[in-house]
């Protein structure tokens, strides 16, 4: 018997309400208690639940509380959820009906947990190919939950149930759908109007396959795999992680007015350029570092914006209108690409490997670089940077000097934290596009075009000739941070967000 169902008994009901409980103060204080109930306690339920009735009609249920009470429930959940919009009943079509339908449901000693009231469409009266096509939805076989249970048992796993609120409430309906207004709850001045559901209702022939349909795409957006031969069941593959801000990007977008702004492909074009002095009006300040703020935490995630979010950073004491300009197309990019995140994958080895890579003067402004490094962790990107360089580079190759010295400071605070987690690491292999600043890191014989680098720049020579880092070569074509140096091309960012594992 279900925990849902009401208890019945088999005579008929001819007793009286009034039930007399059994005195327990006449009990024998010497006799043990029972661990089971005796017969004269489950008749005793049987008979309260008997007369505990459910109104089969809609007027029967006005009359009590608990049953208005619950319909106010039921109604305010479909709000909720969106499920209906009232509407004209359009010419040529035809309206289904609804009832409600009353529960009591009780707890496992018997007594009253809830009463449920449920809207439930009348959907033997649904036209084919009118008001539903495909009606199909998997459901799972009970030697399906046995295996699972006998495995869990197995790997003392501990396993959870879990249950979904109004769970046909959540489908989405694809065909047009017309029911009446419920009774109790007509709207005033609107009588003759009816509702177009959105989502699916109970008694909807298409309800269980628009759940199945909502839940199968949550369950493959979380990162969980349908199985073949059992398609209720759901696999996640130890040792992979996705995490993604797309909430956080929702409501960026809403808060700056944005939630219906078209997606472009990249946050910023190839040959934008910003400066502080543009001769444009200034935007409103507080407004822009609000904005940038939050997309700088967003670059947490998302490593494809650090560049244009860089720039833009560059502006916050006095930001003109094409600064923000500037920073809306980032959110026009991330329109777009909100599912977008980072994937973590179980792997054997656990190599610190990282990349490092700088542009030229690349600001208007004062002529300074910008530094970039990336590291992985395996193939599991686990940390980046892209900021401006603190004095003017006097060519590529101090440039890129330099930003392989920020790139080494992070290389050994990343290395420490590794130990301190107990994982023993090899030589870190930092790579870099750029052979001059690779010899300068090796050799100091470069005096005469080294010297007026700041002395902090060079202890990375100390960590070359100790062995913890080793700096290699690697084409610009095969350089991930050249990315994050410059806006790029489609293609290229492509590229970029598969070398990263930058997915959804």
């Amino acid at each position: 018997m279900s925990s849902e169902e009401a208890p019945r008994a088999t005579s008929s009901p001819t007793r009286s309400s009034s039930t007399v409980l059994p005195n327990l103060d006449s009990y024998d204080s010497d006799i043990p208690p029972r661990k089971f109930r005796s017969l004269s306690d489950i008749y005793q339920s049987c008979e309260f639940a008997l007369f505990a009735s459910e109104p089969q009609t809609f007027e029967d249920s006005a009359k009590e509380n608990v049953w208005t009470k619950a319909m106010d429930e039921e109604i305010a959940s479909i709000e909720k959820n969106q499920t209906w919009e009232l509407v004209d009943l359009p010419n040529g079509r035809d309206v289904i009906g609804l009832k409600w339908i009353y529960k009591t449901k009780y707890n496992e000693d018997g007594s009253i947990q809830k009463h449920k009231a449920r809207l439930v469409a009348k959907g033997y009266l649904q036209q084919p190919r009118v008001d539903f096509h495909e009606t199909f939805a998997p459901v799972v076989r009970m030697e399906t939950i046995r295996t699972f249970l006998a495995l869990a048992a197995k790997m003392e796993l501990e396993v959870f149930q879990l249950d979904v609120k109004s769970v046909f409430l959540n489908g989405d309906l694809e065909e047009e759908v017309y029911v009446e207004q419920p009774k109790g709850y007509m709207k005033k001045g609107k009588e003759d109007k009816v509702y177009q559901l959105r989502k699916a209702l109970y008694g909807l022939k298409q309800a269980p396959r628009a759940w199945n349909s909502k839940i199968d795409g949550y369950f493959c957006q979380i990162g969980f795999q349908r199985s073949i031969c059992e398609p209720s069941l759901y696999v996640k593959r130890e040792g992979e992680v996705f995490i993604c801000q797309e909430k956080y990007i929702e409501d960026l977008l809403k808060k700056f007015h944005m939630a219906a702004c078209k997606p472009v492909s990249t946050a910023m074009s190839s040959n934008e350029k910003l400066q502080r002095e543009d001769a444009v009006e200034k935007a409103d300040a507080k407004t822009y570092q609000s904005l940038v703020g939050s997309l700088i935490y967003l670059t947490n995630t998302r490593q494809d914006i650090v560049h244009s979010v860089n720039l833009i950073s560059r502006f916050m004491n006095q930001p003109s209108k094409l600064h923000y300009i500037a920073a809306k197309g980032i959110l026009h990019c991330l329109q777009g690409t909100k599912k977008l995140g980072i994937l973590y994958k179980k792997e054997n080895g656990n190599n610190l490997v990282g990349f490092t890579d700088s542009d030229w003067a690349g600001s208007l402004d004062d002529r300074k670089s910008t530094s970039l490094y990336i590291f992985c962790l395996g193939s599991n990107v686990i940390a980046w940077s892209s900021k401006k360089q603190k004095t003017v580079a006097l060519s590529s190759a101090e440039a890129e000097y330099i930003a392989a010295t920020d790139a080494a400071c992070e290389a050994i605070w990343l290395r420490r934290l590794l130990s301190n987690l107990q994982q023993k690491i090899e030589p870190t292999v930092i790579f870099c596009d750029n052979m001059s600043a690779i010899a300068m890191t090796k050799n100091p014989i470069f005096h005469a075009r080294t010297k007026h680098i700041e002395l902090r720049q060079h202890f990375i020579r100390d960590l070359v000739g100790e062995g913890e880092i080793q700096f290699q070569f690697v084409s610009t074509n095969d350089q991930p941070a050249d990315a994050l140096t410059k806006a790029a091309t489609v293609d290229r960012m492509e590229w970029f967000k598969k070398q990263l594992k930058i997915t959804n």
